[in-house]
C-alpha cells in the first residue's frame, strides 16, 4: 500500500489502564486507609497494528471490554498509546460521546457555533454549513431554546448533524448510529453512505453487525487486546457470531452441570440429560455449511412468493416479494429476533433489516411456526441475489444463522433503477 494513500496508521500500540480496589475519594480517606489504593494494571490493548485507505470504511468488532472502543479514542487523542505510534493523515471528526462539547445553558444554535469549532472548523465555514446542519436535525422550531430542554433524541440528533456536517477527510463512529426514530436511522445511514461515496475514510465501533456489512468493506475482529482476524465483514460477522454462540452454549452446558450435580430430583435429571443431547446435536447442526448458532430453534423452509401467490424464484423489479421462514423450535427462545440480509454475488449487502430494528412486538418462540417478511416494491437491479437468514435473541447471540440461505433472480428492462429502501412487513 502507497503511504500516501493511507489515511491511518497504527503500528503496535498498547494500552494499560489501573483498576483500583476501592480508591478513596477525600484526601482524609488516602491518608487513613492507604490500602484502600491498591490497584491492578489491565492490559486492554496488546499491540494492534492495521492501516486504513483513504476512502475506506472499516468496522471494530468485538466482545465488551475486548479494546475495540479504547483503539477508537486512541485513534480521536482523547487518550494516548502507552507504546506504539499512530498517523492520522487529514482533518478527524467523531461521533464517540456526542455532544461532549454542548453546553445546557446555550441555545442549540450557539452550540452547533461551539461544537464545529472543536473539531477546527472556522466562523465562515460555519456560517455557511449552519441551515444544512439545522435542517438535518430536524430542529428547526426548537433550535434557539437552551440544550437543557432537549430530549435525549433531540440531543443526540443535533450532535449527529453537527459531526457528519464539518467535511472531515476521517470520521470515527462509536455505537451511535441508533439515534432518533427508524426515518432518521435511515437519514443516518443515506448521509454515511453520501460521505463515504465523497471519499471520507470512516471507521465505526458496533455490535450492530448489520451496520458494519452495509458500510465497510473491511472488518477487523478484536478479541482480548489482540486482532483475532480481519477481511471481509460478512465473513469476520459469521465467524464472531459462531464464536460467541460457541461461548453461550459452552457457559449453558456449565450451568446445566452445575444443577444437576446440585440436583436430587430424578426428573430434573432426566431434563438435564435432554437439554445436553439437545446441546449436543446444536454442535453437529453448527458444523454444517453456511450454519452458525446453539440450534435452540431452526431454519427448516424458505420459500419465496410474488404478489399473486405463485412461488417463484424470479421477480421483476418493482414486484413485492413475500419471504416465509418456517423453523422448529428444540428449546424456547426467549426474546427472539428475525433478520434477513440481501447481498450480490460480490457479497455487497443490497439490503437489511431485521424484527428488532424495526422494533417489532417482542416475542418467544416456543413451538414450531413460520415468519414471513413482505418486501414492497423491491427495486433491485436485474441479476441473482444471495439471501441470508438469522435467528437471534435480543442480545445478539446467534440461534440459527444460515448464510446464502436463498436464492432469487431479479430481471427488469429498466436501467439503473438503484435501490435506497424497500418498505417492508413483518408477521411472525
Amino acid at each position: 500500500m502507497n503511504q500516501e494513500e493511507i489515511a491511518i496508521e497504527v503500528k503496535d500500540i498498547t494500552k494499560k489502564f489501573k483498576i483500583y480496589y476501592d480508591k478513596g475519594s477525600q484526601l482524609k480517606e488516602k491518608l487513613l486507609f492507604r490500602k484502600r489504593s491498591r490497584y491492578e494494571e489491565r492490559l486492554v490493548l496488546k499491540g494492534i497494528s492495521f492501516k486504513v485507505k483513504k476512502g475506506e470504511a472499516i468496522g471494530l468488532i468485538g466482545h465488551n471490554g475486548c479494546g475495540k472502543s479504547t483503539t477508537l479514542k486512541l485513534l480521536t487523542k482523547i487518550m494516548y498509546p502507552d507504546s506504539g505510534s499512530i498517523i492520522m493523515n487529514g482533518r478527524v471528526s467523531s461521533l464517540i460521546e456526542l455532544g461532549a462539547g454542548f453546553h445546557p445553558d446555550m441555545s442549540g444554535r450557539e452550540n452547533i457555533y461551539t461544537n464545529a469549532a472543536i473539531f477546527g472548523l472556522t466562523k465562515k465555514e460555519i456560517d455557511s454549513r449552519l441551515n444544512d446542519i439545522i435542517s438535518f436535525s430536524e430542529l428547526e422550531q426548537f433550535i434557539d431554546n437552551p440544550v437543557r430542554t432537549y430530549s435525549s433524541g433531540m440531543y443526540m440528533r443535533l450532535a449527529f448533524s453537527v459531526a457528519i456536517n464539518v467535511d472531515a477527510d476521517i470520521l470515527l463512529i462509536d455505537e451511535i448510529l441508533g439515534v432518533g426514530d427508524a426515518n432518521f436511522q435511515a437519514k443516518c445511514f443515506n448521509k454515511l453512505r453520501e460521505i463515504k461515496a465523497n471519499g471520507t475514510t470512516i471507521v465505526i465501533v458496533s455490535h450492530s453487525l448489520g451496520q458494519i456489512e452495509q458500510i465497510c468493506e473491511r472488518s477487523i475482529w478484536i478479541h482480548d487486546g489482540l486482532i483475532r482476524a480481519e477481511g471481509k465483514p460478512k465473513d469476520i460477522d459469521l465467524e464472531y457470531l459462531e464464536f460467541m454462540g460457541q461461548k453461550l452454549q459452552e457457559n449453558t452446558e456449565k450451568e446445566l452441570a452445575e444443577k444437576s450435580q446440585n440436583s436430587e430430583d430424578n426428573n430434573d435429571s432426566e431434563k438435564e440429560a435432554d437439554d445436553n443431547n439437545a446441546s449436543s446435536d446444536s454442535d453437529e447442526d453448527s458444523k454444517l455449511k453456511n450454519r452458525w448458532g446453539n440450534g435452540n430453534a431452526r431454519i427448516t423452509s424458505i420459500r419465496a412468493f410474488s404478489e399473486n401467490g405463485m412461488e417463484q424464484r424470479v421477480f421483476k423489479t418493482g414486484e413485492d416479494i413475500k419471504i416465509n421462514v418456517e423453523y422448529a423450535v428444540k428449546q424456547k427462545v426467549d426474546d427472539a429476533v428475525f433478520g434477513i440480509g440481501i447481498f450480490n454475488l460480490n457479497g455487497v449487502q443490497c439490503y437489511g433489516t431485521n424484527t428488532h430494528i424495526d422494533k417489532f412486538d417482542m416475542f418467544s418462540l416456543e413451538k414450531n411456526g413460520c415468519a414471513t417478511v413482505v418486501l414492497k416494491n423491491v427495486s433491485l437491479l436485474p441479476g441473482e441475489y444471495i439471501i441470508d437468514i438469522a435467528i437471534e435473541s435480543g442480545d445478539g447471540i446467534p440461534i440459527d444463522y444460515f448464510k446464502e440461505a436463498y436464492r432469487i433472480e431479479m430481471i427488469s428492462s429498466v436501467g439503473d433503477v438503484g435501490i435506497t429502501r424497500i418498505e417492508h412487513e413483518w408477521q411472525i
